[in-house]
């Protein structure tokens, strides 16, 4: 990463914090957790600006509650103390986290539907992939999704996770016939070109106070998000339900 990139991601865009919740909006191709790369992360760019505006002494807390592939931009939220994390962490395995994106998929989606499969994930290779039923291996991975877009080639689709498997948007999709636009790993994306994903929106309730809160965050206009932008905004102004079919 060039130090021109790493500039890029010098200060996150913040949503909504308090002394318990934080959400901000992670950028494309920034990682959310540390790794071997030693390039600029989500979770440490975070904790510098809470030890810096708070001028807190020692490490900072700052709990992950859910993550995003790399490539991927979009909302994120944090927690900001131990019993935050564990409300949280609690409302991701009941469900009532919402975690809803939009994308622009290759090919002719049908109005709605819900992919249910068995995913694989080669820990070697970092790939994922779906597995017949019949094998018994890897794990269940359900989406719902709707069509809120067409084009001659392309579909504006925006997509709820019922579960939170590795890859499993672009994986799904791309077993459905639907590869994600810009997306070199699972579809025919080409270097150079950004992947077409972008968490857009977030449900919670306030892990202390139990409201309910709903952030909104629509993609760039740029790349392929830029023939959307009249539905984008449609999505902005009334967010259509995703059924779950089945």
């Amino acid at each position: 990463m060039t130090t021109k990139e790493k500039r890029m991601f010098d200060t996150p865009r913040i949503l909504y914090e308090d002394n318990h919740l934080l959400v901000a909006l992670k950028e494309p191709n920034l990682l959310v957790q540390g790794d071997a790369t030693g390039d600029p992360d989500m979770l440490g760019l975070l904790k510098a600006y809470i030890k810096e505006k708070y001028d807190k002494p020692g490490e900072v807390y700052l709990g992950l509650v859910h993550r995003m592939d790399r490539p991927v931009g979009g909302l994120l939220c944090f927690a900001r103390t131990s019993k935050a994390a564990e409300r949280l962490s609690r409302q991701v395995r009941e469900k009532t986290l919402g975690r809803e994106y939009v994308l622009v998929a290759q090919g002719r989606a049908q109005e709605y539907n819900t992919l249910r499969d068995m995913l694989l994930k080669d820990e070697q290779t970092n790939m994922v992939r779906v597995m017949p039923s019949y094998l018994r291996q890897g794990k269940q991975a359900q989406l719902s999704y709707r069509c809120v877009g067409r084009g001659e080639t392309d579909s504006l689709l925006i997509v709820r996770l019922q579960t939170g498997r590795a890859h499993q948007i672009r994986v799904q999709l791309a077993n459905a016939g639907l590869p994600l636009w810009g997306d070199n790993r699972y579809g025919q994306g080409r270097p150079g070109q950004q992947i077409a994903l972008w968490g857009m929106r977030l449900t919670l309730d306030h892990p202390i106070t139990g409201k309910q809160m709903v952030f909104l965050a629509p993609p760039p206009n740029t790349g392929a998000w830029q023939p959307w932008q009249r539905e984008l905004v449609g999505l902005e102004a009334i967010w259509p339900d995703i059924p779950t079919i089945g």
